[in-house]
């Protein structure tokens, strides 16, 4: 009902100005006199033209009267009009008066059409200015009232819906259901609710995916280690180079495996957000048993390392260089030489290969999770070992920087020296 209570009195009020103003116009105004009245006055005034000082207006029309030189002998009210000439140009009444055949003077009836219609103009004026004032009023109402029922609540869906889709789905909506959204409102907070049941849920099973994908790649890690356990043996008791050979590709692929599930399972781990790394003071000699560890077809050449302290975890740095060492062998099959040098307040280990490289528009995603350069066509891999290792070192507070070199793809190690910030 209120919703049309407005509406309703506009249009009244817009037909009450219509039938004024059709009225206005159609209306014709009435300037004629009337004659008995007039007729009166002409008696009165003849009567009593020898003592005008005694003479008294015998009807409510407005009248002078002159004598025959034109001298006012008598007028009902000041502001009339004194002349002949006056008299033509407003349209008075003119009439002579007539004593025994002999015209005496005349009289001049007031004709008040001019003032009458001027009254009705500013009666019209005054109406049609209230109407557009009530018009105004109703209109600074009704905008008042379609901002409270309809702007401010769509505001406040606009506002909920940025929310939305900035992924907040904590606060709910406020309602008013005594407004036109009322009910659209709370069909947006329903989904709201749902929206956060759904992506609950959703997270809730990513979370089960993760676990399983950690479990099993630690469940798997323990057969890869008994098989290169077992070939290790073999190795090492045969006598014939081809067996010698075979062993040896054996315990290859089972490193291979072993840093694939490795990197798999770290990379899980980080989304579960268990991925730990504890930085402590790590000596150079240190740094030396973890390349020569990471080397494990044992073709790197591994220069010297200047005497120093780095910040550095000395576990997530073994898998730093195992996924380097693992990516140089698989991908480009050549010797690995490395180098180490200092370099401000950074301990850098340069480690390239004889591979010619990568294509340079290739190199700013080598990092990233999941991308494998052009050359990896027919290789095992997931794209998680510079990746991972990027992390390792950014939580070491080093940094780990890849570029083609002179023979090959060089990746370089920076380590954070102890007394350093």
């Amino acid at each position: 009902m209120k919703k049309q209570i407005f509406p309703a009195v506009f249009i009244l009020v817009f037909a009450a100005e219509l039938i004024a103003l059709i009225v206005f116009a159609v209306k014709s105004p009435d300037f004629s006199q009337d004659t008995v009245a007039v007729n009166e006055v002409l008696q009165s005034v003849t009567q009593d033209f020898g003592d005008m000082q005694n003479h008294t207006s015998v009807n409510g029309l407005d009248y002078v009267v002159l004598d025959g030189d034109g001298a006012i002998l008598f007028k009902t009210r000041a502001g009339l009009t004194e002349t002949e000439n006056d008299a033509i140009k407003h349209r008075d009444t003119l009439l002579h008066i007539t004593i025994g055949g002999v015209t005496v003077g005349r009289v001049i009836i007031y004709n008040d059409g001019a003032e009458a219609l001027q009254a009705q103009k500013n009666t019209t004026v005054l109406l049609m200015s209230a109407a557009t004032a009530v018009q105004c009023a109703i209109c600074v109402l009704y905008a008042a009232y379609l901002y409270g029922t309809v702007l401010r609540p769509f505001g406040k869906l606009k506002t909920f819906a940025a929310r939305i889709a900035g992924g907040n789905l904590d606060v709910p909506l406020e309602m008013d259901r005594h407004n036109l959204f009322g009910a659209f409102t709370e069909s947006f907070d329903i989904m709201r609710s749902e929206l956060k049941k759904a992506r609950i849920a959703e997270a809730q099973a990513n979370a089960s995916k993760k676990e399983l994908v950690a479990k099993l790649s630690h469940d798997i890690k323990t057969p890869v280690a008994s098989i290169k356990a077992v070939s290790e043996v073999g190795l090492a008791v045969a006598a014939d180079d081809r067996d010698r050979a075979n062993y040896s590709r054996i315990i290859g692929k089972a490193d291979q495996i072993n840093t694939l599930v490795t990197n798999l399972f770290t990379a899980t781990l980080e989304e579960l957000q268990q991925l730990i790394v504890t930085v402590t003071s790590v000596p150079c000699g240190e740094i030396v048993k973890l390349l020569e560890n990471a080397d494990y077809f044992c073709r790197a050449r591994i220069g010297g390392v200047p005497q120093c302290l780095v910040y550095a975890d000395a576990l997530r740095l073994q898998q730093v260089f195992d996924n380097i060492f693992a990516n140089s062998y698989k991908y480009a099959g050549t010797d690995i030489q490395v180098s180490a040098e200092l370099d401000g307040d950074f301990l850098n280990i340069v480690i390239e290969d004889g591979g010619g490289g990568v294509p340079q528009e290739e190199i700013p995603v080598l990092k990233e999770k999941f991308r494998r350069g052009g050359n990896s066509a027919g290789t095992d891999g997931a794209g998680l070992g510079l990746y991972i290792s990027d992390y390792f070192m950014k939580e070491m507070r080093g940094g780990l920087n890849v570029e083609n070199g002179r023979r090959g793809l060089r990746v370089t190690v920076s380590l954070l020296l102890c007394g350093k910030t």
